[in-house]
């Protein structure tokens, strides 16, 4: 869906395109699991009834066949919704702001653990995209860490990511 403001942008992806893309990696997906199926075994034994193969092979049997038809459906329709706009540049920019920080974020937690890394996280976007304070976001981005590292950590007893500032606290 894009905003009124981008109905004049030419579009990025149609309609058309992403049914091919996405029916191409439904295809890809259900031709995996119709190899490993067939690994498995996806007849029926005797005494025993399915082997393990039995329904992914048929559920992808089925997925195949429809995104088969979805593929051919976008190669041969001209006009309609088809040609209609998927994502508009503005529309895609929009998402790209949010998609790499997160993105970052999941490398970061690699790195520095999930408690800083959201520290980080959260104040940049609260300061970047939201246009709050410098005060503001860092205390929120502080602060939601710390209740979370207490709830996680102290109450349920759940460990999650840590990295260097936490071993060096001794957490």
């Amino acid at each position: 869906m894009h905003n009124d403001g981008d109905a004049d942008e030419p579009p990025l992806v149609k309609n058309r395109t992403m049914d091919i893309i996405v029916a191409l990696l439904l295809l890809a997906g259900s031709a995996l699991v119709i190899y490993d199926s067939r690994r498995m075994g996806f007849g029926w034994v005797e005494g025993e009834g399915p082997a393990a193969g039995y329904f992914p092979f048929y559920i992808a049997i089925a997925l195949g066949l429809a995104s088969t038809i979805t593929i051919v459906q976008a190669v041969l329709a001209r006009g309609g919704d088809g040609d209609g706009v998927f994502v508009s540049k503005p529309a895609m920019m929009r998402v790209m702001t949010v998609l790499l920080p997160a993105i970052g974020f999941v490398g970061l937690i690699q790195v520095l653990g999930i408690y800083v890394a959201s520290t980080i996280f959260i104040a940049g976007f609260m300061m970047v995209i939201g246009k709050n304070s410098l005060v503001k976001s860092v205390s929120v981005g502080i602060g939601v860490p710390l209740v979370l590292f207490v709830m996680f950590e102290k109450w349920f007893m759940v460990p999650l990511p840590k990295g260097p500032l936490e071993a060096m606290l001794g957490l």
